[in-house]
This record gives structure tokens, sequence and C-alpha cells, in this order.
């Protein structure tokens, strides 16, 4: 029996990562989007063809399908950016495809632990009121404060390695039921662990926890299989809370200086509403509203 793709940690597949990464770009464009004509044939593949992709990135048809196969060695970066051009590519859709056809071997840096600094941790702590966590690569939780714990539940109660965002996002039934737009939430991990494979290809555990997710949740292989990646530094997000019902909250993310793997992820509500008015009837009730938060989980399948 052919085993699941990482489940065994093996590294992931980077040339097969860049062949389907280009692909579904391509598939995305239609002719009128890039300003080409469309004499209405039949087209066996959605999208754009490989020659009208070379054709609007200025590569011949031949080089354009190698680097499409996988094969992006020697390429440079003049070329990844005619191509990131030519399928109109984000920001961060455009550093993918870099990680992706340049790697940089940054295999050692995965297997090292990831800390919090103290002062980092002292911080969160000295939050009163705003619920705030820490994230790493995987999306590992990795420090939070106490009304983080009271709002999404007390992680100190699972096991290290049930921390993970991802996990609960996609095998926890408590917390699809405590994101109101589930969907949303499920897609931006996707694409978090999408920017994280780009960049750290040869990590297993990350190969381990796509495999693991692959065989255990639906939802995760469609997500996963749209090849979609996106940064989001700020956004509002709508939760049902056992204790004080649905909250809107506007998030931020920071970079702390010193490690670009971690964001620190803080939530306000906007004031004089009834999320702050939750808000601080979550941080007067203390460990009580920690162990309304803590319904939320429920035990992995």
């Amino acid at each position: 029996m052919d085993e699941q793709p990482g489940l065994s940690g093996a590294p992931l597949d980077r040339r097969a990562e860049l062949s389907e990464f280009l692909r579904t770009r391509r598939a995305r464009l239609k002719p009128e989007d890039v300003g080409l004509p469309d004499f209405g044939r039949h087209r066996r593949v959605p999208g754009l063809r490989r020659e009208e992709l070379a054709q609007l990135a200025g590569v011949s048809v031949a080089y354009y399908t190698r680097l499409e196969q996988g094969n992006g060695r020697n390429v440079s970066a003049e070329v990844l950016d005619s191509i990131a051009r030519a399928l109109r590519l984000t920001d961060a859709e455009h550093a993918h495809l870099t990680h992706l056809a340049k790697p940089k071997h940054k295999k050692k840096h995965t297997a090292r632990p990831q800390h919090v600094r103290s002062g980092l941790r002292q911080l969160l702590d000295t939050m009163d009121g705003v619920p705030a966590y820490v994230v790493g690569r995987r999306a590992e939780i990795l420090a939070w404060n106490r009304m983080a714990a009271a709002v999404f539940g007390d992680w100190a109660e699972l096991p290290v390695a049930e921390r993970n965002w991802a996990r609960l996002v996609f095998l926890d039934p408590g917390y699809h039921e405590l994101f109101v737009d589930w969907e949303q939430k499920a897609i931006d991990i996707v694409c978090a662990l999408r920017m994280d494979a780009g960049c750290y290809p040869d990590d297993p555990r990350l190969s381990a926890l796509v495999g693991e997710l692959s065989v255990k949740s639906e939802d995760f292989r469609r997500l996963w299989a749209t090849h979609d990646v996106k940064e989001k530094s700020h956004g509002v997000k709508r939760l049902r809370h056992p204790l004080v019902g649905e909250l809107s909250l506007n998030f931020e993310g920071f970079r702390p200086a010193g490690d670009g793997d971690q964001t620190m992820w803080a939530y306000h509500a906007e004031p004089g509403s009834a999320s702050a008015e939750a808000l601080r009837l979550l941080a007067s009730w203390g460990t009580d509203a920690t162990r309304a938060g803590s319904q939320t989980q429920t035990p992995s399948p």
C-alpha cells in the first residue's frame, strides 16, 4: 500500500510542490484576465495554456514547461519575477514560488526547539484584558496569557503535541463550534502551513503533521489541494463563547524581533461594544472563565 505523503515524516516533495503550485496558479487565470484573445476554442484544462503563460512571462515554452515540471535548478530571480507577474501572484505567493524554486537549506534550523523569549512571555502576562498568544512554525502554540485561555480554551491542559492550531481546528469539534466562520479560519491555517512548507520542505514534523491531517480530515485534504498561500496580519474574528456568547474581536499579528518564525497575535474589541463588555466579564471571572474556555476542547480522534 502506498504511504500517505508526509505521514511518516519524510520530507515533502519540493519538486511536486513547485509543479502543483504553478499549475494551480495558471489554472485560475483566463485569457481575458491577462489581455489575451480567447477565440472560444475548446480547452482541455482550465485557465491559461503553458504556451500562453510562457509568452506573457517572456520565456520559451520548453523552459517554462521544465519549471512547471518541478525543475527549478538554476532559475534566475529575474525569470521568477517575470513568471510571478504573468501569473499575477500576490507578494506572499511570489515569496512562496521563490522558496520552492530556489530553496535555502534550513533543515538544522527546524530541528531546534522553538523558544519564546522571557521578555515576550512577560509582555503577554501584562496584557490584562487582551487575549494574546504566540504561534511558531507548524502552527504550534508556544505561549499565551490568561485571557487567551479564557477565550480560546486552556491549552495548558493539553499535551504539548496537541497545542497546535491546525490539529485543533481540523480535529477538535469544539473549535468547529467556537469559530463562527470556521471555513475561513481553516483556510488561514492551511495557507500558513503552505508557507511553512515552502520555507522548510525538509521539516519532518511538518511533513508528519500534513500527513496526519490528510488522513484524518477531508476538509484539510480539500484545502491543502488548492495550494493557496497568503499572509494575514490583521482582521476580525467572530466567536461563540460558552459563557458570554458571540464575540466580535479585531486581531493584529506582530513578528517579534529576533525570530521571524514566530508571530504574536492580540485580540481586542471595539470600545463600548458588547464584545468589549464580554471581555471585561471574562477578565473579572478569572479561573472560572478559563474553565469555561476549556469546554471548547474535546479529545482529538
